[in-house]
């Protein structure tokens, strides 16, 4: 069975330059590579004999251009055999310059198209401009030694890999500018309009995972609540990459939403529970809310599933908030109360919340990682929350980034 294929689509398609020429002579096809490499319009060359609508240079030095190509193709035709030209020098006419000429060199490549009698009725002509090599050093470390057939695989070889090399300088571009167009999305996501208000008490920090684009599941909220009140958050959506920021920023807004309707801590995650059992990809995310009131200097807190939020004292000695945890946002029972506690501080103590890419580590075990936080909060407990913040992440070797994404809140109470 003969498989139905779009040639025209195929040759189209292809990086490589091809023309179609009938037995006169005259181009009926060129494909948007050729008409790229010679410089020509499809109408200046359709339907147009060869040699007119692409003339020899006149003041070649290699006045013999013409002939040789003219030669190849009739031989071509004669025969029906494939003929290849290695490195023939044919000038192409100067786009912005009426009359002149511009030095081009190729390897060709003329293939026949038969009738099922052997009469040719097409020539297929892909000629490959390696101008660039004839004028590099490596042209001239082909000794006599090489064949011809030699020359025109090294000549090739270069192309590509020139043509290897501008992909790979465009793909890098493309790279960039995805990733700044995912910085962006992310800065933007994260944007706390509450949090100027708080610029001497709180630090925030996040660093997206070395092998993401910038765009991560990780996040953090402030929120001021009526009358001296306001509430942290933080919280971690499994996996990287555009889905999982889309996931976290519908998270983080919906809790955002439920602590200001409903300023108890367990109630806003479970109203955020309900609404995580809608989203793909958001069942096993968690969370943890804490409510700060500065009047009786108390901290009410719920635990969905996330690592515990630690409360640095002034002497250096920490506190685990771990009085009411509960499994991620959507993997329980909604008719069982989400748990909620509270622990009052003292002026000058630290509350830290963070997600589980600052201190989770293959190779231990989580009150291994928990312990190793508390180490490094006491050795920088009289720090600004700006230079704890920085101190922690160097401390705990995730300042330059790490395999999963961070997110870090430091409060000053």
């Amino acid at each position: 069975m003969t498989a139905d294929i779009d040639f025209t689509a195929f040759f189209d398609a292809t990086p490589s330059p091809y023309l179609v020429l009938d037995t006169d002579l005259v181009i009926r096809y060129a494909n948007p590579a050729c008409l790229q490499s010679t410089g020509q319009t499809s109408e200046a060359l359709i339907g147009k004999y060869f040699f007119d609508a692409l003339p020899e240079n006149p003041r070649a030095p290699d006045d013999d251009a013409e002939r040789n190509v003219k030669t190849s193709l009739r031989r071509v035709l004669d025969t029906g055999k494939p003929e290849t030209l290695v490195l023939q020098r044919y000038d192409m006419p100067a786009p912005d310059r009426p009359g002149g000429f511009e030095e081009r060199w190729w390897s060709e490549i003329l293939t026949p198209l038969s009738e099922p009698d052997g009469t040719v009725k097409w020539v297929v002509q892909r000629a490959e401009d390696v101008t660039a090599f004839v004028h590099s050093h490596r042209a001239h470390e082909l000794s006599v030694d090489f064949t011809e057939r030699e020359k025109g695989m090294a000549a090739e070889l270069y192309v590509r890999a020139r043509e290897l090399h501008r992909l790979n300088q465009e793909l890098r571009e493309a790279h960039a500018r995805e990733r700044q167009v995912a910085v962006t999305l992310q800065e933007a996501m994260l944007y706390v309009p509450d949090l100027h208000r708080h610029n001497e008490n709180i630090a925030v920090r996040y660093l997206p995972a070395t092998t993401s684009l910038n765009v991560c599941g990780d996040w953090y909220d402030i929120v001021d609540l009526p009358p001296d009140r306001y509430a942290a958050a933080v919280g971690d959506v499994i996996g990287h990459g555009l889905h999982a920021a889309a996931v976290m920023g519908m998270l983080r807004s919906a809790l955002s939403a439920a602590i200001r309707a409903v300023p108890s801590p367990a109630q806003a995650l479970e109203v955020l529970g309900l609404y995580a059992r809608s989203l793909e990809g958001a069942t096993a995310a968690t969370a943890v809310k804490v409510l700060i009131d500065p009047r009786s200097r108390l901290i009410i807190y719920s635990n969905a599933g996330h690592p515990p939020p630690v409360l640095l004292h002034t002497d250096g000695s920490c506190e685990l908030l771990d009085q009411a945890t509960d499994p991620p946002l959507g993997a329980r029972l909604h008719h069982v109360p989400r748990p909620q506690a509270g622990l009052t501080y003292a002026q000058g103590d630290t509350l830290v919340l963070y997600t589980d890419g600052l201190i989770e580590r293959r190779d231990e075990d989580i009150d291994s990682s928990l312990a190793r936080l508390t180490v490094a909060l006491a050795q920088d407990s009289a720090l600004a929350p700006d230079q704890l913040a920085d101190g922690l992440l160097d401390r705990l070797g995730v300042a330059g980034g790490a395999p999963d994404d961070v997110a870090l809140i430091v409060i000053r109470l």
